[in-house]
């Protein structure tokens, strides 16, 4: 089956049941070391992960990892350009769960992005990056603390689905006729539009289906959080696109309101359900005026929809969540993707999992994680129904390789979700406990020391901040 690696003599594969993964107590990972700083990072990691196992269980559990390769090391063993062999595929295939630390991006090849290529290819459309702060790790964010959300975005459509082509290429120039001709003013609402002969196209395909697994996993996942936390927000600019980014919206709710009826409410079923425990004498047009800002200017056929929405909420689940019920079950709502970005800065505690689209979410996660540290101390996951794989979310850095000083923080972090992913909790809570305890002693490597005040000198090298870590188990 395998070409040029061999998986480790012992230990058993993890499979999947209904997406979730049944773990052996010696699990065979895969682990692609990373390009650049990933010849320092993925060593540091696996110390920690070995020492948390064993201080945690024993001998009852442990790790068998098996190296697979990608990036510049796969061309290295393998031959120009096979940045993603088949050896690797079929490995993350067979044993389900994978950690890797960062990819170069390939020259030539005809591969984009290699982190995007494993996504599409083992289909893990939910990219899971949560943003949590740890006590001392500095911040240009005046209350980071307040701040502790997770990122569910979409990982397999959108524009990242990378179906573009060139300007002025032949394919370009026949969509563009297309459009301009037939599609565009075939449709009323475009008007007069047109696309301008010297563009680029691409497309930006939205799915009920992606939506729908999406939502389905963040809801999930809502469930498992504390009750002050439960909350899904679905963000989305579908006040301008609003057959893709819109429609994102619509599916969410659908998806909520059907799957996990007795266990969500809206925001806006919630405002219903309050005014009328307020003032049980509430008229329909009063409880719709409450709900709906300018109510009073609108057309009477706007104005009737809007009681008719009242009317159906209080109808099908005023026994099932009136009376305070609501308060109970997950919130859902939603945001424009532009009002997020500041609102994750001025009021990020009342936020908790957030449910976007691919494009969004890259820029939503990053922007999330620089207010608690920055991409070094930023997680994440990429996870499907039958595989997942977990990974750093930072780049190569390559003029920091081999220098032993990279902060290894973002795959120990994504080494966490994984151990929690597999039921590993108490290993992972170690890694936790660990990792907060060291920064809170200012045992932190030189991209953090240079921004604590003051900066700590020296900085602890990568390997010696890995071994702070396990020193701060407790």
């Amino acid at each position: 089956m395998y070409e040029k690696i061999t998986p480790p003599d012992t230990g058993s594969r993890i499979t999947f049941q209904n997406g979730e993964p049944i773990v052996p107590d010696n699990p065979i990972i895969p682990f692609l070391r990373g390009d650049g700083t990933g010849v320092d990072i993925w060593p540091a990691a696996q110390k920690v992960f070995d020492a948390a196992v064993q201080t945690a269980y024993g001998d009852k559990r442990r790790i068998s990892w098996f190296k697979v390769y990608a990036g510049d090391e796969a061309c290295e063993k393998y031959g120009t350009y096979q940045y993603l062999p088949e050896d690797t595929l079929n490995a993350i295939k067979e044993f389900g769960i994978a950690i890797k630390g960062p990819l170069t991006t390939p020259v030539g090849g005809g591969i984009r992005s290699l982190n995007v290529a494993l996504r599409q290819i083992h289909d893990l459309y939910a990219c899971v990056r949560p943003c949590k702060y740890y006590q001392g790790t500095p911040s240009p964010h005046k209350t980071p603390e307040k701040l502790d959300v997770i990122v569910y975005r979409e990982n397999t459509e959108d524009i990242y689905l990378g179906i573009e082509w060139r300007q002025g290429s032949e394919m370009a120039n026949k969509i563009i006729h297309l459009l301009n001709t037939e599609l565009i003013p075939a449709t009323p609402e475009h008007g007069k539009k047109q696309i301008p002969l010297d563009s680029g196209i691409g497309i930006k395909p939205i799915s009920r289906t992606g939506s729908q697994r999406l939502v389905r996993r963040a809801m999930q996942h809502a469930l498992r959080l504390p009750k002050n936390k439960q909350m899904v927000t679905l963000v989305h600019k579908g006040n301008i696109m609003k057959y893709t980014e819109g429609a994102f919206r619509d599916w969410g709710y659908e998806l909520a309101t059907t799957e996990f009826r007795n266990q969500c409410v809206t925001e806006r079923e919630s405002w219903i359900l309050s005014n009328k425990e307020k003032n049980p004498d509430i008229t329909t047009a009063e409880n719709a005026s409450e709900i709906e800002p300018g109510y009073d200017s609108l057309t009477e056929e706007k104005q009737a929809a809007i009681c008719r929405e009242v009317e159906n909420v209080l109808n099908s689940i005023w026994e099932t969540h009136g009376n305070g019920q609501w308060k109970d079950k997950v919130m859902v709502n939603d945001r424009i993707a532009d009002s997020i970005f500041q609102q994750i800065q001025t009021r990020p505690d009342e936020y908790s999992i957030l449910a976007t689209m691919n494009l969004n979410g890259d820029y939503l996660s990053d922007a999330a994680a620089a207010i608690v540290g920055g991409l070094g101390m930023g997680p994440g996951a990429n996870i499907g129904d039958n595989c997942a794989i977990f990974e750093a979310t930072h780049g190569t850095a390559p003029k920091h390789a081999g220098l032993d000083r990279i902060n290894p923080g973002s795959v120990i972090l994504s080494g966490v979700m994984m151990l929690e992913f597999m039921g590993w909790q108490e290993a992972a809570d170690l890694i936790k406990q660990g990792i907060g305890k060291a920064i809170s002693n200012r045992e932190v490597t030189y991209d953090l020391a240079r921004m604590m005040e003051p900066p700590v000198e020296p900085p602890l090298k990568c390997s010696e901040f890995a071994e702070a870590i396990i020193k701060n188990f407790g």
